[in-house]
Parts: structure tokens; C-alpha cells; sequence
């Protein structure tokens, strides 16, 4: 079976929100200050991403940064942003691909998910943030609404594809596929141990979970 998608995305590692008050004319600095705390997460954990480090490495002042970001919790708040809206953006313009259908659409979000984990940016921040999540509440939280504003245009698929679903049971679907291709991080991401197997498994995952939706019937979940 031969990709028919290799090559095609690139998620961009962060894209700024439009912002209202003195945000343009600061535009640099503020694009910036988050790509220096999200080198800092990549290459040396989330404990490194202290307010002064994050000053440092992206040559700002410590004065200056907290006139953008006055805490820690508001700087790591818009990086979580900036990342997810970089998914969001890609997941959309695939959502409303023209003259396609529902399901070579669903498969362009599984591939994109996919080789998005080969990367070193994804393999290194997301499990960074699982595991800070089990012992910090706001990590938690914004974790939790990154991953269910990604989910939400495979929901969205999984409906149009199989009609007879409730929107929770399309939820519930959705947040199986999430789980099973975030898993593989740690078993076929940047640099892992099952790297090369990616191609194979992107197919596995492409069949199965196609498969799984097609055939589906509300009673299976009831």
C-alpha cells in the first residue's frame, strides 16, 4: 500500500493569535519570547522554562518579558496556544477539503498526527507535558483543552462518515483514535526505538480505525 500523503503536511511549530493593544508593534518580541520557552521545553524539560531562562535564551530583558507574559502559568498558556492553533489550522483546511470524502479526509488527519510524532518537537514537548500533568492542575487543564480542541475535527469526520452515531459516541471514538496514535510517541517518535516501523503503522492505523468506524452501530456503544 503505497502513502499517498508522505511529504504532504508540515505543522508549523506555532502560530500566533491576533492579539488586541500594542500586540502588532510587539509582534516580534512576543513570537520571540515563546519560541525561546518552547526550544527551552524541546531540548531541556519544562523545568527549564523558568521566566529568567526563557529572558535569557531569547535575548529579551526580564522586565520586558513580563510585560507580555506577567506570569509563568500566562507565558505557558499562549505557548500551548500557539501550538495547538498550528494543528488547528492544518486540521481545518483538511476538514473542508473540496471534491474529497469523509473518509480519505480522515485519513490526511491520521497521517498528519502520525508523522507529526516522528518529530522532535512532538516527541520531546508532548510527553514532557504528560508527566508534568499528573502533579500540576494547570498543566492538566491546559493539556486537556489542547487535546479536545484537536479532537474535534475528527468528531466531526467520524459523524459524517457514520450518521447512525450520537455526537458521544463520536466523541468517545474520537478520544480512542487520539489515545491509540499518541501512544506510539514513545515507541515510534523522533529518534525511538521503532522509528522505521512508522510507514507500517500508519497503514495499520489508517484500516483499523476505518474499519472500526464504518462498521460501528449505536448498540456497540451504548
Amino acid at each position: 500500500m503505497k502513502n499517498r500523503f508522505k511529504n504532504k503536511f508540515i505543522v508549523p511549530d506555532l502560530v500566533l493569535q491576533e492579539r488586541e493593544g500594542g500586540y502588532d508593534k510587539g509582534r516580534d518580541v512576543y513570537e520571540q519570547i515563546l519560541r525561546a520557552a518552547l526550544d527551552l521545553l524541546i531540548d531541556q524539560g519544562y523545568r527549564a522554562v523558568s521566566m529568567r531562562r526563557v529572558a535569557a535564551a531569547s535575548g529579551v530583558k526580564l522586565g520586558n518579558l513580563t510585560y507580555y507574559f506577567p506570569t509563568k502559568e500566562d507565558l505557558v498558556r499562549e505557548l500551548l496556544n500557539a501550538v495547538i492553533s498550528s494543528y488547528e489550522i492544518e486540521f481545518d483546511a483538511i476538514v473542508h477539503e473540496e471534491d474529497t470524502t469523509a473518509i480519505h479526509r480522515l485519513e490526511e488527519i491520521c497521517v498528519l498526527i502520525l508523522e507529526d510524532i516522528g518529530t522532535k518537537k512532538t516527541t520531546r514537548f508532548f510527553p514532557e507535558l504528560w508527566a508534568l500533568s499528573n502533579h500540576d492542575d494547570f498543566v492538566l487543564e491546559r493539556i486537556q483543552e489542547l487535546y479536545a480542541r484537536a479532537r474535534y475535527p475528527m468528531v466531526q469526520l467520524i459523524s459524517e462518515i457514520n450518521p447512525a452515531l450520537s455526537a458521544d459516541q463520536c466523541e468517545t471514538i474520537a478520544l480512542f483514535m487520539s489515545a491509540s496514535m499518541e501512544g506510539m510517541t514513545i515507541f515510534a517518535g523522533f529518534e525511538k526505538p521503532f522509528a522505521d516501523k512508522m510507514p507500517w503503522l500508519e497503514r495499520l492505523t489508517i484500516k483499523s480505525f476505518i474499519d472500526l468506524i464504518v462498521s460501528m452501530t449505536p448498540e456497540d456503544l451504548p
